[in-house]
């Protein structure tokens, strides 16, 4: 019984023992194949890098790797520190190399002619006539003003056949607006900055989308507006001011006029 149990020690050891000995050999192999050969450090992909992913967020997604010179990718990254600022362009796999063509700034990943939509916000298409969306001069990244007019009933819920009062309201103020479609382009785009366009410039005909971003919120108010009711863009630059607007109907659009000449009138009849 004790020699049997000897040899299965024995046996375990010696099985032990080729173990760290295979060990050492494969371990040594790279070594071997490297020996007299340039080698360099990579960045390797060492987990799942999805699209979008900021560079800075890289460091526990990638590993350094010694391989020969020869099996390096041109355009590596060797420091992370090239990609600051930028993101992955496409998926990247574990295993494959780093490459500096596969990040880019955010910005360059915009399509032309259009402004990145802020956190949280929704972007809502409509479609104007030209005098609508002042002229068709909007661009991407300008702010606007959205202004309803509709007809409201004076009293829907006590007659539904009273009389309409035609109403205008500045909704909105301060949308951003991300893209402009149909739109002509601008005189002397070419040439230099323009605040206006020419007098002598032929006014467009075609319709304009204009694409805003806003709050679900306001984007409602802007599809009610195009499904019911009239809607007019106005250009707001920097200090525009905005302030005093109110319902404007048939009662006021002239200030306080209508309601004196309703005084002298009633003052004429006594």
């Amino acid at each position: 019984m004790r020699r049997r149990l000897l040899a299965a020690v024995a046996a375990l050891v010696l099985v032990a023992a080729g173990t760290v000995v295979l060990l050492a050999y494969v371990r040594g192999a790279d070594a071997r194949a490297l020996a007299g050969v340039r080698t360099v450090e990579v960045l390797v992909v060492d987990q799942p890098v999805p699209e979008g992913t900021p560079a800075e967020e890289l460091a526990g997604l990638v590993r350094t790797e010694v391989m020969p010179a020869k099996a390096a990718v041109e355009g590596r990254v060797t420091d992370l520190e090239q990609l600051a600022g930028q993101v992955a362009t496409v998926d990247l796999e574990p295993g494959e190399q780093l490459l500096a063509g596969r990040f880019a700034a955010p910005t360059d990943l915009q399509a032309p002619g259009t402004v990145p939509v802020p956190e949280g916000l929704s972007e809502v298409s409509v479609v104007l006539e030209p005098q609508r969306a002042v002229g068709g001069r909007l661009a991407a990244g300008d702010e606007i003003g959205v202004y309803v007019s509709m007809d409201l009933q004076g009293n829907i819920d006590a007659d539904p056949e009273d009389e309409q009062i035609g109403t205008t309201h500045a909704t909105l103020h301060g949308v951003l607006v991300t893209q402009v479609q149909g739109a002509p382009a601008p005189a002397g785009a070419e040439g230099g900055d323009v605040e206006t366009a020419s007098a002598t410039s032929t006014a467009p005909t075609g319709n304009v989308m204009v694409t805003m971003a806003l709050p679900a919120r306001d984007a409602e108010r802007v599809v009610f507006g195009m499904e019911h009711a009239t809607v007019w863009l106005a250009l707001e630059r920097e200090g525009t001011d905005t302030s005093g607007t109110r319902v404007v109907t048939q009662g006021n659009v002239y200030g306080d006029l209508l309601a004196a000449l309703g005084t002298v009138a009633a003052e004429s009849a006594e």
